[in-house]
């Protein structure tokens, strides 16, 4: 479908009157001037989801019931394939196949990126394959060493994309980020314990 502005994708008629009705439509239609969104993915689209260690993806089936599934492994299980496409490895789990239900009847599809550390959200729309029995391609998507059972491969089409404002998120580390923090404090507290038990001495 074709659209004058990327932002389209979501800036339906209906939310451009909402928008108009609660006064933010003058802001938005500057930022659809200056083509404020992104439709390709860039490398600094790249590098931040290669960062990330989950997503959130959203689906729906043919008559519009969303569904939202987490999904993560290491940093870097979203891979990017060329600048329209991203890729990851769908693990065996609950084998409800909600996902891929939705997708054999609606390929329209939504990642929700969340950096809590640095409070940064990335919104991503665009369509959704289900690649099933092509082992080349899954080992590209795969740490031999993660330990987890590949079922199929989800392959992702950026047709928009926009970074959110960092507003009401929550800042959160991850064990690995806190890890050498608490190493190093740790260590700290065994300097000064000694230190003390020495001067008492």
């Amino acid at each position: 479908m074709d659209r004058e502005f990327i932002s389209d994708i979501a800036f339906t008629p209906q939310v451009k009157a909402e928008q108009e009705k609660r006064g933010s439509r003058a802001g938005y239609a500057k930022m659809e001037q200056k083509n404020g969104w992104g439709e390709n993915v860039t490398p600094d689209l790249a590098k931040y989801l290669a960062e990330r260690d989950s997503i959130y993806l959203a689906t729906s089936n043919a008559d519009g019931q969303p569904y939202i599934q987490h999904r993560g492994g290491r940093p870097g299980f979203i891979k990017a394939l060329d600048d329209k496409r991203l890729a990851f490895a769908d693990f065996a789990g609950n084998r409800q196949y909600i996902s891929i239900g939705n997708v054999a009847e609606n390929p329209k599809a939504f990642i929700f990126a969340m950096d809590y550390r640095n409070k940064r959200r990335i919104k991503i729309w665009g369509r959704l394959e289900v690649v099933e029995g092509n082992d080349d391609f899954m080992g590209k998507l795969i740490d031999l060493d993660y330990d987890a059972t590949p079922e199929r491969a989800f392959v992702f089409t950026v047709e928009a994309w926009d970074v959110n404002c960092p507003q009401h998120i929550t800042q959160r580390w991850t064990e690995a980020e806190v890890a050498p923090l608490v190493e190093a404090m740790s260590a700290r507290i065994e300097e000064l314990e000694k230190e003390v038990a020495r001067l008492k001495g």
